[in-house]
């Protein structure tokens, strides 16, 4: 089969195609002919060598496909739909995956809207709700609105809470998309101080839920933006790593709870956990059309170099996808 690796880190150019045998299942897995896999920044990082926890030559962390081959254990009929998270080996015609965190793809779903929801929707359901906390009578702050994690994020706080829900883009097109997805406040962090209008929303208190992709660069105007006792969720580093001179003291005097969070590098009894309550409590909104995968382009798979690059671009409005095999 063929397969997507890195010939050495550094940009897109070192993303080549290299032919593997096909993989060994184990006991609990899936073999799943892979109709399409989606592009995300812990592949960037993969590529450029900095992340250190990824053992699979072969990039890609989602996919969506076809079940052909199961291993016992292995609770789901062949010729099943299914999308999920692999442990690498995406970016590949054919992915070995838990059968414990594939979810079936619902009939008015493709296979590329399918592969637009794994790694974002279940981030954003994990930072919002089983971090964050997020509950109805309060306010989250959802930075880089437009992306993958921050569309998803939008949907599950409008369709699961009614929390009050404020967001942040670079563009028109991308703050008004957000706000057609639900979002109530949103900020061009290019042409406004988005604390100063984050506490003008907010009455001066400030935003219960933080979920923040970018880091060092948005540490002051995020310590000004959190209300006492507010919850502050790291889930990316756009930003910078890191943060010149913390005075501690501010996060003691507003109580602040600081917490990281990635969730590839997470145990597979973690994700199984976080993908059945997400089956439970979200994929029936998928069913009814009430929730949306939100797809920015779709790659053919020979063009991964192109894809990569378009991320890397920030132009993206919601997921980027590879259309892998008929």
């Amino acid at each position: 089969m063929k397969a997507v690796v890195v010939k050495k880190p550094g940009g897109p150019e070192q993303l080549q195609f290299q032919d593997f045998s096909m993989p060994k299942l184990e006991n609990g897995e899936i073999l799943i002919k892979v109709k399409a896999s989606a592009i995300n920044r812990t592949d960037i990082v993969s590529r450029e060598g900095k992340s250190g926890y990824t053992a699979n030559p072969i990039l890609g962390i989602e996919v969506s496909g076809e079940v052909v081959e199961k291993a016992a254990g292995a609770n789901i009929d062949i010729g099943s739909r299914v999308m999920g998270l692999v442990n690498g080996g995406g970016y590949a015609e054919y992915a070995v995956m838990p059968a414990d965190r594939a979810m079936k793809i619902p009939d008015n779903l493709s296979f590329e809207e399918a592969a637009a929801i794994p790694e974002v929707f279940l981030t954003a359901y994990q930072t919002l709700f089983w971090l964050g906390g997020l509950t109805d009578k309060e306010t989250v702050l959802i930075h880089a609105g437009g992306s993958g994690v921050g569309t998803a994020a939008i949907q599950l706080a409008k369709k699961l809470t009614k929390a009050k829900i404020i967001t942040t883009a670079g563009s028109k097109e991308k703050l008004d998309f957000c706000r057609s997805l639900g979002a109530d406040v949103c900020i061009n962090y290019k042409e406004q101080s988005f604390d100063e209008e984050v506490l003008s929303a907010t009455n001066n208190l400030g935003v219960d839920v933080i979920l923040d992709f970018i880091g060092a660069s948005y540490w002051e105007k995020n310590l000004n933006s959190i209300k006492t006792d507010g919850r502050w969720v790291l889930i990316g580093i756009l930003g910078g790593t890191i943060v010149e001179k913390v005075n501690l003291m501010e996060l003691l005097l507003k109580r602040v709870q600081l917490k990281g969070t990635l969730l590839t590098p997470r145990s597979d009894t973690y994700k199984k956990e976080l993908t059945e309550e997400f089956v439970s409590k979200v994929m029936p909104l998928f069913l009814k059309n009430e929730m949306k995968a939100i797809v920015d382009r779709v790659f053919p798979f020979t063009e991964i170099q192109r894809a990569h690059e378009h991320m890397e671009a920030n132009k993206n409005l919601g997921k980027i996808i590879l259309k892998v095999n008929e």
